[in-house]
């Protein structure tokens, strides 16, 4: 009885300066995975490219892991659970975001894959039995009407439209994500997160290995130092590392109160484009950053 009351006052208890920084670290590492995922696509078909995410991810902690003998699990529950995090997370997040590119419109795309944290939070709420004060509710909300805000200028400006068989593939990565953010949550304190983490990015390559196979020609993938530095940069840096220091979290708050930092991550890549591609904000994102923020500050508190 005395655990379960612990349990719950450190589910409520505000985030450290320390977690707010790795949250932050890691919706940065996961913003600067678009422009490397866009550089990428034009050099190999997306589900062999997704696919090879996944490998170098999985074997770059894998290795770490064998160097340090960390333990592996023995029970066989915790295996399945490890697998049901590779098919959602890995399989379904990285085929549905990979096929999506190009197909729907940014501005659509941020809006679609931003429902994330809303689905996972009613997943929580039932399946974890998280529940949210109003306060934490109302950020969320106001964190994703800011996200709408952002992407405004893409929703109707020219370009192509969104279309039934793009919109299915992010609903897929979102999905995918949700689902495996729960399975995370609950994998969260009894696995070693190195093991864990690389064995589900090696399972939940497979599926999309023999899905490339099938579907595409992975020997049109242009092999040079550009694409090698590109798919290094994003399985380890932008992938590997951003999901370990998400799973390590999860022990220190509930899933809903982490997955609001998850609407900083197109902001940030909104940021890093007006930066480094010399893109100019306009008020309305501003605006939407702003709302952003104090949703997750209203959720983070």
């Amino acid at each position: 009885m005395g655990k379960t009351i612990k349990l719950k006052e450190t589910m409520y208890q505000s985030l450290s300066r320390v977690d707010l920084g790795l949250l932050l670290l890691v919706t940065f590492l996961w913003a600067l995975c678009f422009p490397l995922i866009t550089s990428g696509l034009s050099m190999s078909p997306p589900l062999y490219f997704a696919t090879l995410r996944s490998l170098v991810a999985g074997i770059g902690l894998l290795i770490p892991a064998a160097v340090l003998r960390h333990p592996w699990p023995r029970q066989p529950r915790l295996w399945l659970g490890i697998l049901g995090v590779g098919l959602s997370y890995t399989s379904a997040g990285f085929a549905g975001m990979f096929l999506a590119g190009g197909i729907v419109r940014p501005g659509i795309a941020s809006v679609l894959s931003n429902m994330q944290p809303l689905i996972a939070a009613m997943l929580a709420f039932f399946l974890l039995g998280e529940r949210l004060k109003r306060h934490s509710l109302v950020g969320l909300l106001m964190a994703f009407f800011g996200i709408i805000l952002t992407a405004l200028p893409s929703l109707v400006g020219q370009g192509r439209g969104a279309n039934f068989t793009g919109i299915s593939y992010i609903l897929l990565g979102v999905f995918g994500v949700a689902v495996g953010n729960i399975l995370l949550k609950r994998l969260s304190g009894q696995v070693d997160p190195l093991v864990a983490m690389g064995w589900q990015f090696i399972l939940g390559g497979l599926p999309l290995f023999a899905l490339a196979q099938w579907l595409e020609t992975p020997s049109s993938t242009l092999w040079n130092w550009t694409f090698a530095v590109n798919l290094l940069a994003l399985g380890l840096v932008g992938t590997a590392l951003p999901l370990l220091l998400w799973f390590w979290l999860m022990r220190r708050a509930q899933l809903t109160r982490l997955n609001i930092f998850s609407f900083l991550t197109p902001l940030f890549a909104l940021v890093i484009s007006a930066i480094v591609f010399k893109e100019h904000l306009q008020l309305i994102q501003a605006v939407g950053i702003a709302l952003s923020l104090y949703g997750v500050w209203q959720v983070s508190r």
